[in-house]
């Protein structure tokens, strides 16, 4: 059994801050993916709306879990971290959540949050997968 760090290349570098973008735990087959924002390579927001950057966090998500043999469908569990309160952003926020995920309805935490790795991140969201062949 071993922990296998996973870092795509196409994603911003979280050495400087001790992080990996995931750990796969080969016995186990799990994937634990890092909060995932709407950085670009320079660790900056790309998106000032929510909605924006909820896809950018989504497709960065997409990202690890492709890199580390897992797909959304394997997604067990999201954890949606949201700046302020979430009731106000579920508008915007469930049919974008139910177009990734909707065939897959992963166990789902929404939490609302005082702050986040930046003061432009609005939106920050972290999984747990299991690998394609697990």
């Amino acid at each position: 059994m071993s922990i296998v760090q996973i870092n795509p290349a196409a994603l911003y570098d979280g050495a400087p801050f001790g992080m990996s973008q995931a750990t796969v735990d080969s016995g186990s087959g799990l994937v634990f993916v890092s909060g995932q924002v709407d950085w670009g390579s320079d660790y900056q927001v790309r998106h000032g709306a929510i909605e924006a950057q909820a896809e950018g966090a989504i497709r960065h998500l997409l990202t690890v879990l492709e890199a580390s043999g897992s797909s959304l469908g394997n997604v067990l569990q999201l954890r949606v971290y949201v700046r302020g309160e979430l009731g106000e952003h579920m508008d915007k926020l469930a049919p974008l959540m139910a177009r990734y995920f909707g065939a897959s309805r992963p166990a789902l935490t929404g939490i609302g949050v005082a702050s986040l790795a930046s003061p432009e991140t609005l939106i920050e969201i972290e999984a747990v997968a299991r690998v394609c062949d697990a």
